[in-house]
């Protein structure tokens, strides 16, 4: 992602110090390098591929907030089919061989496509804040149509942010530069438009949300905790007694029904010959009386476990999503804030530069985000699951 003035930065070579012979043959470290680039760009563009095809597919996960997850997935897709190839050459090469208007496209297509997968992941926290928050309201307003519309409104943002850049770097014709594929400028003001639009704002977005969505969750789990555990208190101290018989088997007005010993349907259609006698009666009405005790203590018991579980189960969950939460957020950080954090003081610092390998490091680990992205975002959903599962049998038989 060459956003801003590398100068001193990554992809900087100068022609002239590289014999004809010393190009034609790639030591083994950048054999190596090349070959783990490419590894991950392949991984990135299959597990997008599967997320865009599992969502395509499977008519459950037709949903509002998946056609976020979608359009994140197509997002990353194109910075891996689109990005990371050209990079990869870039690396290779240790200059740009591709001429100027491939350059601008890559550029374009680069700043563009990874401030908009940034973005994308402020959106989904967006959504799933007023999901938790707001889930009655929020239920009605979550469509289709309205996904769409954060979607076109995410890469509308994402052009406005990465537009300035392409056409600052458009007017700044250097000859200097001219085996680089770089922007170059020298303005702090530009530095922090780019990196505020593009990352820290939506970082900043991104923590308070998640924040509020843990403490959200956190209240309900404890709401739902205190209710078990008032029902359980009712029930042990005598309060509440167990009715005899399931509640479908009650009456309308909530007491205890005594059980028939022949329902109506049986009495009508049975025929005077084939009348069972009163004895007869009285032993079929008891054992349909202890059929029907049987399973009503099987479900009270059933209930009671559950009650006694239900501490358990609340921390279990509580832990799982903040076990999620804490892997969305970390990703999300490690991969892109040290890009970030170099970006600003290196065009900020006149004197402060990055070697050539640290700078290609920080660019790539912030493209390893889009390898993440479908991985975090459906692994702990049951739904995505199955639908992988599916896909990856059915290509069993292709």
């Amino acid at each position: 992602m060459d956003f801003f003035n590398w100068t001193e930065g990554a992809f900087t070579t100068n022609s002239s110090s590289y014999d004809s012979s010393e190009t034609a043959t790639l030591p083994p470290s950048k054999i190596l390098l090349t070959i783990t680039l490419s590894v991950v760009a392949i991984l990135t563009t299959f597990f997008n591929c599967l997320v865009i095809t599992a969502i395509a597919v499977t008519r459950k996960l037709h949903h509002p907030a998946n056609y976020l997850i979608c359009s994140l997935a197509v997002t990353d897709l194109l910075v891996a089919v689109l990005v990371m190839p050209f990079s990869i050459i870039y690396i290779q090469n240790e200059k740009w061989v591709m001429g100027e208007v491939v350059c601008t496209i890559w550029l374009s297509i680069d700043i563009a496509c990874c401030t908009c997968s940034i973005l994308h992941l402020a959106t989904i926290a967006i959504d799933r804040y007023r999901a938790i928050t707001d889930a009655v309201e929020y239920s009605r307003k979550r469509t289709g149509a309205r996904a769409g519309a954060m979607v076109a409104v995410v890469w509308l943002l994402s052009i406005l942010i990465s537009l300035p850049p392409l056409l600052w770097r458009h007017y700044s014709d250097d000859e200097e530069h001219k085996d680089q594929c770089i922007i170059i400028h020298h303005h702090m003001a530009f530095t922090l438009y780019s990196t505020l639009g593009a990352f820290y704002i939506p970082l900043l977005l991104i923590l308070i949300l998640y924040y509020k969505i843990y403490k959200a969750a956190q209240t309900l789990y404890m709401r739902r905790e205190a209710s078990r555990a008032s029902r359980h208190s009712c029930m042990t101290n005598g309060s509440m007694i167990p009715s005899s018989y399931p509640a479908g088997d009650s009456d309308g007005d909530g007491g205890p029904r005594s059980p028939d010993p022949i329902s109506p349907p049986e009495k009508s259609f049975s025929e005077p010959s084939t009348e069972e006698t009163p004895r007869e009666r009285v032993r079929v009405s008891k054992k349909v009386f202890q059929s029907k005790s049987r399973r009503h203590d099987s479900r009270s018991e059933s209930r009671r476990s559950q009650m006694y579980q239900g501490p358990r189960i609340s921390g279990s969950r509580e832990r799982k999503a903040a076990s999620t939460l804490g892997l969305i957020i970390g990703a999300f950080v490690i991969c892109w804030l040290p890009f970030f954090v170099k970006e600003v003081i290196v065009n900020t610092c006149g004197s402060c530069n990055t070697s050539i390998e640290m700078a290609d490091f920080l660019t790539w680990l912030g493209y390893l985000n889009s390898l993440i992205n479908p991985l975090i975002y459906t692994i702990f959903n049951e739904d995505f699951k199955k639908a992988f599962q599916k896909l990856i049998r059915c290509s069993h038989y292709l």
